[in-house]
């Protein structure tokens, strides 16, 4: 039988701790599809001490993950730490450096410095991998850089972050606010203490950048990334939406247009009728168009011990096999720096709500806001009188553009009829 493949893992945390114990499990099978075994030799985490429920004992201790990136008895180093630069970044670097191969599950490392990474690794001859960074797993790195190759990619989008999906998914059935169901979220482990990251939508946008770039063949470029998060996201939209035949998800979605890579994360007003509407809860979903293919659609577990383990343990395999590819399926120095296409240039319809006085002539005043940027409405809800005589108007549009929806609004906004700011939300055609 061939030698081990001898891996070090930096982190110990859910997915370090998920990887050692898929690797002891099914180390048998592991071995026969690899013709090799596959042995963790070393590993590096804050607390030595800390019970984990595996059995560390044959593996070398390291408390400076750098040093085991450097020192450790490895062929692969395997760095599940987390954090866009700091010691996350100097583990990689000094692995690849050493020329060791390189496994990580870290989507913020990716996004920020991707590109310069993976021209690193390749001239040094290593395996940079990463389907773990995204969408826990479901293998959709090894899909558009293998599975899709000979397709040109169109376009690529999907929900990321199984936190957003997960409270929207309950206000929905809940008819909850957007705060008590994120507490609960909290309760349950599907949201951090500071969930930021994952409502304010920068999680899903490390990973639709990195995905950008597997689509699009292009450099990894997070900072041209439009973001917005869920937090004004209210149930009154939820349930206009169900009565329009829609539903909202949090959506990272990229495209090639005629003014470069349009790249946008937020939530989106689905079509019912759309495979993506229905996935629910905690779950992913991506979908990749082809110009052979057409759509192929992927759903999953997007994060966990478990499910980010498994995709750890994929790139190891193709490292122990002597399967090798460039990080984001070709040569990075043939990585194309493409122009970003602004937000401002995005073309699509509209799900306005606004809040009002009911008196006469505001509707006609936001007809006219949205006639003189050359608007035109699709539809209009106005239900009857309140008690403070203050009441919601939804507005669907045709198709614009969105600087135009952005002057219209922002006019809007200026009435004195119209009480609170206008909640806008993008309409999806999938």
């Amino acid at each position: 039988m061939a030698n081990p493949l001898k891996i070090a893992i930096a982190g110990l945390g859910n997915v370090g701790a998920g990887t050692v114990k898929l690797l002891a499990e099914n180390a048998d099978l592991l071995t026969r599809r690899c013709g090799r075994p596959l042995v963790v030799t070393a590993v590096s985490a804050r607390d030595r001490k800390r019970e984990r429920g595996i059995d560390l004992s044959r593996a070398a201790w390291f408390d400076d993950p750098v040093r085991l990136a450097a020192e450790a008895d490895a062929d692969v180093i395997v760095e599940v730490i987390g954090g866009s630069d700091g010691v996350a970044k100097s583990v990689v670097e000094v692995a690849i450096g050493r020329k060791r191969d390189v496994v990580t599950a870290n989507k913020a490392l990716l996004a920020l410095h991707g590109a310069a990474l993976a021209r690193t690794a390749d001239q040094a001859g290593v395996s940079l991998a990463f389907e773990a960074a995204v969408a826990g797993g479901i293998p959709i790195v090894k899909a558009l850089r293998e599975g899709l190759a000979g397709n040109r990619i169109t376009r690529v989008y999907g929900i990321l972050n199984g936190t957003c999906n997960y409270i929207l998914s309950t206000m929905r059935k809940s008819k909850r606010e957007f705060g008590d169901v994120l507490a609960e979220a909290q309760k349950l482990g599907y949201a951090e203490a500071d969930p930021s990251f994952d409502i304010d939508g920068i999680d899903t946008a490390h990973k639709l950048a990195i995905l950008t770039s597997l689509a699009f063949g292009c450099e990894v470029n997070y900072a041209g990334v439009h973001v917005e998060g869920i937090r004004h996201i209210s149930p009154l939209d939820i349930e206009y939406a169900a009565e329009l035949g829609y539903r909202i998800k949090l959506l990272g979605s990229a495209k090639l247009t005629d003014h470069g890579v349009e790249q946008r994360v937020h939530p989106c007003m689905v079509p019912m009728d759309v495979p993506i509407a229905h996935v629910e809860g905690v779950l992913n979903a991506v979908v990749a168009t082809g110009n052979f293919v057409q759509d192929s659609v992927f759903e999953g577990r997007g994060a966990g011990a478990g499910p980010t383990a498994s995709s750890v343990v994929s790139d190891l395999i193709d490292i122990a096999v002597g399967r090798r590819m460039p990080a984001f399926g070709i040569p990075a120095k043939d990585l194309a720096k493409l122009a970003v296409s602004p937000m401002e240039r995005h073309s699509g319809e509209y799900y306005v709500r606004l809040t009002v006085q009911d008196r006469p002539g505001v509707i006609a005043d936001v007809a006219a806001a949205l006639r003189d940027e050359r608007i035109s409405m699709a539809a209009m809800i106005q239900r009857g009188k309140s008690p403070d005589n203050i009441v919601p108007v939804v507005l669907m549009t045709h198709a614009t553009e969105e600087a135009a929806m952005t002057r219209a609004l922002a006019r809007i906004g200026r009435f004195e009829a119209v009480v609170q700011p206008p909640r806008m939300i993008r309409i999806e055609t999938l």
